[in-house]
């Protein structure tokens, strides 16, 4: 930000001492698109799939335009009467909520003019263009609604009320317009100042300075079309524009050169068994070394609340099969859920176990070979659910617990999605059942030492023996989707929280005695992840990344949710999973694998170290270490191949960052990455 800032210091300077004629930015009339969607539904993977799938495109490339709300097919290309437009084609019956967008151009555009054609085909919304473009829930608009009415406003990031987006109006006017024929919009930057024309005659003046640059782009919430895009600034803004993006591409490279260049480690196929984020880590065959359990899957009834495995191959990291159940099929590879399986020493024999939910039964299977040794019938699924295809539950996602005080976590909890969830012991008895609001995947924690997990599942905090503690479900307007427990701060005394990604609601953090600490209303809260991303402050920082209706959006806040630096980075969502690359206490997050949208980023949302660009797979990744360094190693796939990456260059500090992770054995599409801090002894 400071960079920006000087930035934006040294532009409106330049521009006091001088004026320059207009060169142009960038220009599009849209012609390089083929005529039809830019994008289309993925099948029965409904736009989920980019929640934890990297996808370069969802069936057009559009660089360097993005359509930042990815799972919504907003975007057709066409002809008319000889000339290309884009049009926004969908009806769009949440304008309180957001907006479709589609956007060009770099963070550090400032003091442009930017221009564009439009042409309404309803009167019932509006159609305009953005400016001064932050992310999918920060930028500046210039519309037309109704027929008669032009606006200028300011979209605020947090809002107030949810789903409901605050606007700050910096002014209207009269017009007339009909959908018959194009008109011009344009506005005018300098500096604050915004100028702000319909047709070519000035109808609002203003001056902000909330954001003085950003990216540009187009928005409709009704069907319009666009065309004869323009972005023009003074020779000198442009000049401006140019070097400010080099200092920041030479300082890029130079963080990227200071650290450890991914280096290939190993890569194996799989051939009609892969999939995509539907795997587990876990050493099955004993030898002390780090295996591979991947599971297809076959969606059924409706959507993603009945997938049921189908196949699961058991390999090492160097591509040896040890076992497989079910038959494979390449078209059983990807999902937009969990499904029901782990890895773990259930029966704390010290050799570990596979236990699923396959065909209505829990089933535990020797790790080695993939031999079923026990199995018991799911619990009837509840009377009151919604959709009650079948008479016993399915599953959705599984994790262990210690409820009873022994060594491991020797109970599983399973549960529906989304009102129920059954605990059992490691014979697979039935304990108890809750009910309320499960969200997506719970979280364990002993907040009182007793040697027995408590844990919270959705809203509400459950303690061993089966009794709710303090319960928000019936308050919160939508379902808790990653979620995070313990002591953040820095301060050796001070008590564990609770950090909710409560989807709409945004990230919520609890007290341990169920008092909301604090609620931000960042947007679509999707993921969430907890490492050292700023060594240099106090305590941990935790990074969300949001997804529905306001995709891509990366926030780092402190461990009081005070907003440390928020930046739209993905085309999509991401696990955000912390990386301990360079073993000095620095971490990073990843974001992907892909060679321009992916890489890690560090505490100041800085892609600091990118993957080759070497045909590597980057449909999913997981971050482990598997060399056994105590640095992680990045391990990526998709449905043919999987490839792993270490680092090009020995460890040399003094000691190595050793932090302590979450157990692989309660892995999950949706569950948080926590990293707390330590070193190699």
């Amino acid at each position: 930000m400071r960079f920006i800032l000087l930035f934006v210091l040294s532009v409106a300077f330049a521009l006091s001492v001088a004026a320059s004629s207009q060169v142009e930015l960038f220009r599009d009339d849209f012609s390089k698109f083929p005529p039809g969607w830019l994008s289309k539904p993925v099948g029965l993977l409904n736009g989920a799939i980019q929640e934890y799938h990297y996808l370069p495109h969802r069936g057009v490339p559009t660089f360097p335009w993005y359509n930042p709300i990815t799972h919504n097919d907003s975007w057709v290309a066409g002809d008319e009467d000889g000339k290309t437009y884009l049009e926004q084609h969908l009806l769009h019956d949440q304008p309180e909520r957001w907006q479709p967008l589609f956007v060009t151009g770099d963070p550090l555009w400032t003091s442009y003019t930017l221009s564009a054609k439009v042409r309404p085909l309803a009167l019932a919304e509006s159609a305009g263009i953005v400016f001064r473009y932050h992310t999918n829930r920060h930028y500046y608009v210039f519309s037309v609604s109704g027929g008669k009415k032009a606006r200028l406003a300011l979209r605020l990031p947090i809002e107030q009320k949810i789903r409901v987006v605050d606007w700050k109006e910096l002014g209207s006017a009269d017009v007339s317009y009909d959908v018959t024929q194009y008109h011009e919009l344009k506005v005018e930057n300098d500096g604050p100042k915004i100028r702000a024309y319909f047709d070519g005659k000035l109808v609002i003046e203003a001056s902000d300075g909330d954001t003085l640059s950003g990216r540009a782009g187009i928005t409709a919430n009704i069907p319009a079309r666009f065309t004869d895009f323009v972005i023009s600034a003074p020779e000198v803004v442009a000049q401006q524009i140019r070097s400010g993006i080099a200092a920041r591409e030479k300082e890029l490279a130079s963080l990227r050169a200071a650290n450890p260049q991914p280096k290939l480690w190993k890569k194996f196929s799989t051939p009609k068994w892969g999939a995509g984020r539907n795997v587990r880590f876990g050493d099955l065959d004993g030898d002390g070394r780090l295996d591979m359990l991947i599971a297809q899957n076959i969606p059924k009834v409706r959507g993603d609340a009945f997938d049921h495995i189908s196949c699961l191959t058991a390999v090492t990291l160097d591509g040896k099969v040890l076992w497989q159940i079910g038959r494979p099929d390449p078209r059983n590879t990807l999902l937009t859920n969990d499904t029901p399986f782990q890895i773990h020493d259930f029966d704390g024999d010290g050799k570990n176990e596979v236990v699923m939910v396959k065909d209505f039964q829990i089933q535990v299977l020797e790790g080695a070979t993939g031999k079923v040794l026990k199995r018991a019938w799911m619990p009837p699924a509840p009377a009151e659910n919604r959709d009650r295809p079948y008479e016993l539950n399915s599953g959705d996602s599984m994790i262990f617990l210690n409820l009873s005080g022994k060594k491991g976590r020797q109970e599983l909890l399973l549960k529906d999605r989304y009102n129920t969830f059954w605990v059992f012991d490691n014979d697979l008895k039935l304990l108890w059942s809750g009910t309320g609001q499960t969200g997506h995947f719970p979280y364990p924690y002993d907040f009182n030492g007793d040697g027995r997990d408590e844990f919270v599942i959705g809203f509400a905090l459950w303690n061993a023996t089966g009794k709710p503690v303090w319960s928000h479900d019936a308050e919160m307007k939508d379902h808790a989707d990653a979620i995070s427990i313990g002591n953040y701060t820095g301060e050796a005394q001070a008590r564990p929280r609770v950090y909710v990604c409560g989807s709409d609601e945004g990230l919520v953090v609890f007290s341990e005695d169920g008092k909301v600490f604090k609620q931000m209303r960042i947007g679509h809260t999707q993921t969430q992840s907890v490492g050292k991303y700023r060594p240099e402050a106090a305590g941990l920082q935790i990074l969300t990344a949001n997804f529905w209706r306001n995709t891509g959006i990366v926030t780092l806040f402190d461990a009081d949710a005070n907003i440390l630096a928020q930046e739209e980075l993905i085309p999509g969502s991401s696990h955000l999973q912390t990386v301990n690359w360079r073993g000095d206490g620095q971490e990073f997050a990843m974001l992907n694998a892909n060679v321009r949208e992916g890489g890690m980023i560090d505490g100041q949302l800085r892609r600091v170290v990118m993957l080759p660009d070497d045909g590597h797979p980057d449909l999913a990744y997981q971050v482990l270490d598997v060399t056994g360094d105590e640095r992680d190693e990045i391990i990526v796939w998709d449905q043919d191949a999987v490839w792993i990456y270490t680092q090009d260059r020995p460890f040399t500090g003094k000691r190595m960052y050793k932090p302590v992770r979450n157990p692989l054995y309660n892995d999950s599409n949706y569950r948080a990455t926590v990293s707390l801090p330590g070193w190699k002894q």
